[in-house]
């Protein structure tokens, strides 16, 4: 059964310089390496502004937030032990764990790509992710895929 995280224990993190974005905070967090965020910083913003020109589109946000809607699990699965067979469950994903997997997989996408530079990999994978296609919306799909086909064990999440 998940644990319910009190409000308490989740750190708050404040938004990013240029766009005024926790998301874009929280994305520039995870690419940093080693504390450097000012380098972490001008990978993401250079890369978020070169996928907005690659898509014609003036505000670079709206890029980012729309790569990052399609990238968003709705389902997934969680092992759980039923009288000594393990089941994968599906469960409903919300909120800050949403976000975390949405952050994870994208991050994962870009340093899978090996021969290019980070700018490019995040704007590729920016593009790709707004256009419904790319590494880290095809980890969300199989992700759903998977709980889709475990969707006959729905009924060992509400045994416990």
């Amino acid at each position: 059964m998940p644990r319910k995280v009190t409000k308490s224990l989740i750190r708050q993190v404040k938004p990013d310089r240029m766009y005024n974005s926790v998301k874009v905070q929280k994305l520039i967090n995870r690419i940093m390496k080693k504390g450097k965020k000012q380098l972490a910083e001008k990978l993401v913003y250079d890369g978020m502004a070169l996928a907005a020109k690659k898509l014609k589109i003036d505000n670079p946000l709206d890029v980012f937030d729309q790569a990052f809607k399609n990238i968003e699990p709705h389902m997934e699965t969680r092992s759980r032990r039923v009288g000594g067979a393990n089941y994968q469950i599906p469960f409903e994903v919300r909120g800050q764990r949403q976000n975390h997997l949405t952050t994870m997989w994208f991050v994962a996408a870009c340093r899978a790509k090996k021969g290019t530079n980070m700018v490019e990999c995040i704007a590729s994978e920016l593009v790709d992710a707004y256009n419904n296609t790319g590494t880290a919306v095809k980890k969300k799909e199989d992700t759903h895929k998977m709980a889709e086909s475990n969707r006959a064990f729905a009924h060992f999440a509400r045994m416990a």
